[in-house]
């Protein structure tokens, strides 16, 4: 079976409109933007709205429940459940392709996570949208430990993998922590292409020498994922390339200037990416047909 990688721009770090965004990832060869349809800029959602329209360019809707990436530390389950009920029902009307959620707490007991999730699936039902949660410091899913106590108990749950985030919480590769990946594998529904190394969540550039050890580890992980997910039938993979700002990308002392460009780094993760996921499915063909 031959499946599909399609690569989708975040808007994370990008200053421009969003409609510039669309034309750059479409010059770049992606499928689609992901960015959040709830925004402090009251201009945002009407312009998204006009840009998705004018480019029929897919979209994946980015959610952050009870806060932003980092949620507010007393925020309750209802709270949480709430605000993705309501970003849900507010990014409806543009179609997004899924709902990529940023959801629980980190310092929640395992239990408390599996009840949140239950009832965020069941909203996802109600509103006939699928959502896929993140694998993200500060939320339930914010490392391979938890995140397996937690899918043991959710056979059904779609999850977007960013093991950059496991990396920098545990210091260490993932390659040690495979059982965690073979799990995250089988209900992996999205990725997000960050490397991240031992004592952070972003390599300076993915290309340079010195960290692709980084790159070579990460890529086995999401070579887990393209398995699993072609095992369970799927005809298209998606990825976000995720390198971002934030005190993710380096910066030199003094005067601040970043040492790369985001978009230069991002669009190489994507091009690179797409090869190597050709590279892969040819490769497993191959041994398909020996094997046959």
């Amino acid at each position: 079976m031959t499946m599909k990688l399609k690569n989708f721009k975040t808007v994370w770090g990008h200053n421009g409109t969003i409609e510039e965004a669309i034309i750059m990832a479409k010059e770049a060869g992606f499928s689609g933007l992901e960015a959040p349809a709830k925004h402090d800029n009251p201009s945002h959602f009407p312009a998204l709205e006009a840009a998705l329209a004018k480019h029929n360019i897919e979209w994946i809707q980015e959610v952050c429940t009870a806060g932003s990436y980092v949620p507010r530390r007393r925020a309750s389950v209802e709270e949480h459940l709430s605000d993705l009920e309501s970003q849900i029902i507010l990014g409806k009307s543009l179609k997004p392709k899924f709902v990529n959620v940023m959801g629980g707490c980190d310092a929640w007991p395992i239990q408390t996570s599996i009840d949140f999730f239950k009832a965020a699936m069941d909203i996802a039902d109600k509103h006939g949208v699928l959502c896929s949660f993140e694998t993200h410091r500060g939320r339930s899913f914010y490392c391979p430990w938890n995140t397996m106590a937690i899918l043991e108990h959710l056979p059904d749950i779609k999850i977007t993998c960013d093991f950059s985030h496991w990396v920098v919480v545990s210091e260490r590769l993932m390659d040690s922590e495979w059982d965690a990946i073979e799990l995250a594998a089988q209900h992996a529904h999205h990725i997000h292409s960050r490397v991240g190394y031992d004592q952070g969540p972003q390599v300076p550039h993915p290309a340079a020498p010195e960290y692709q050890a980084a790159l070579e580890s990460h890529q086995r992980c999401w070579e887990a994922i393209w398995s699993a997910q072609r095992d369970r039938g799927y005809l298209e993979t998606t990825m976000t390339p995720e390198f971002g700002p934030d005190g993710y990308l380096h910066h030199l002392p003094f005067t601040n200037a970043p040492i790369a460009d985001l978009w230069e780094i991002n669009s190489w993760i994507g091009h690179t990416e797409q090869q190597h996921f050709e590279q892969w499915q040819q490769a497993t063909k191959l041994v398909e047909v020996s094997h046959g």
